[in-house]
């Protein structure tokens, strides 16, 4: 343990979001999404990895990896660290030369929109009584994070009942106004699918589904979110109307046209967003997309017609929406990320062309 402690401070210490222990390398850690190896020459073995792992695992964790060759975790380690104890995610496996185990960094705080520097504006997407509230983005992009802070907008001020079914889970909620119970699937329960079918009888106002990953799920989700819940998932999609189309593609092309209204009706809201290393090398930034359900955006959803809803985004400003393009250009004209990263994640690269590396604007 002591050593996952002098590897958590080296962590903490370099503001890491992630770490690595690897059969037959030293260690590593991703600072602001760039790789580097902890000041250490000494490479790890599968004897220790596997000393580290029946240290911090419990019995049934590890015979899950034994069996399965893989699992998903979150610990709880750090006494003594600064600013511990820490919370922790990740997932061990193995591979050719052995077990791995990759820790990712976890606040031991719920984090508010402000400290996630997102769009105050997203707090209406928390007000809802009932519908869906997507949010989507690659591995690693705070998408968790992003849900935790509109629930704890919800927990802060409303007397609901909060269910969480996540894997594992990730950030701790404490009951304030609201009553938090949190399920970890693989301990707490079997699937995604089986703890929402439990969830419709637990009396819940408010369901976060951790990842809707298949079409139960999926199915699941959207009926709960028609009868009266307001329900949050994730996705990996890149864009809100990706979001849109995962959904409606997961179900049996004879189904597509009714899933359509149904989405229609019960979407509330996208949130798709991505990290970018800030110009300044002090971290990285989210880049936001907001998508938000109008009656325009819901014909072209109910109509089959979501790939005009980008469109429809530029001209719904005034209802909190958001491109992605749009994003990338205000941070670039405010000096916080480069010209290169916001062009190369950009679709319309136009306002980058004769642009300077440092725009006008910038201080």
């Amino acid at each position: 343990m002591s050593y996952l402690n002098e590897c958590l401070k080296t962590m903490v210490d370099n503001d890491a979001s992630d770490f690595y222990l690897i059969a037959g390398e030293a260690p590593i850690m991703r600072v602001y999404g760039t790789l580097q190896r902890m000041p250490s020459d000494h490479a790890l073995d599968d004897a220790f990895i596997t000393g580290i792992a029946n240290s911090v695992f419990k019995e049934h964790d590890l015979e899950t990896l034994r069996k399965e060759r893989s699992l998903d975790f979150a610990i709880t380690l750090g006494e003594g660290v600064p600013g511990g104890p820490w919370r922790l995610r990740g997932n061990a496996y193995y591979q050719k030369n052995g077990l791995n185990v990759v820790f990712r960094l976890i606040p031991a705080h719920v984090p508010t929109l402000e400290s996630l520097g997102l769009p105050a504006n997203l707090e209406k997407l928390t007000k809802h009584n009932h519908g869906l509230v997507l949010c989507t983005g690659q591995a690693g992009c705070g998408k968790t994070s992003t849900v935790a802070a509109l629930l704890d907008i919800i927990n802060s001020r409303s007397p609901v009942h909060i269910i969480t079914v996540e894997d594992p889970i990730e950030y701790l909620f404490t009951n304030k106004q609201a009553l938090v119970n949190q399920r970890q699937v693989g301990r707490d329960v079997e699937s995604f699918a089986l703890a929402l079918k439990g969830a419709l009888r637990e009396d819940p106002d408010v369901i976060f589904v951790g990842e809707l990953r298949d079409l139960e799920t999926i199915s699941l989700a959207v009926t709960a979110a028609e009868t009266g819940h307001l329900v949050f998932g994730t996705l990996h999609t890149n864009s809100a109307a990706k979001a849109v189309d995962r959904l409606i593609d997961a179900f049996p092309f004879d189904q597509q046209a009714q899933i359509r209204t149904m989405i229609s009706e019960s979407l509330r809201g996208v949130i798709a967003q991505q990290l970018i290393a800030r110009k300044d090398g002090k971290g990285r930034v989210a880049a936001v997309e907001v998508l938000v359900n109008t009656t325009s955006v819901a014909n072209l959803i109910r109509d089959g017609k979501t790939y005009q809803i980008a469109m429809s985004m530029q001209t719904g400003k005034k209802e909190g929406m958001c491109t992605m393009d749009d994003s990338l250009l205000d941070l670039f004209n405010k000096g916080i990320i480069s010209k290169e990263d916001a062009e190369s994640r950009s679709i319309n690269t136009d306002p980058y062309k004769h642009a300077s590396s440092q725009p006008s604007g910038f201080r």
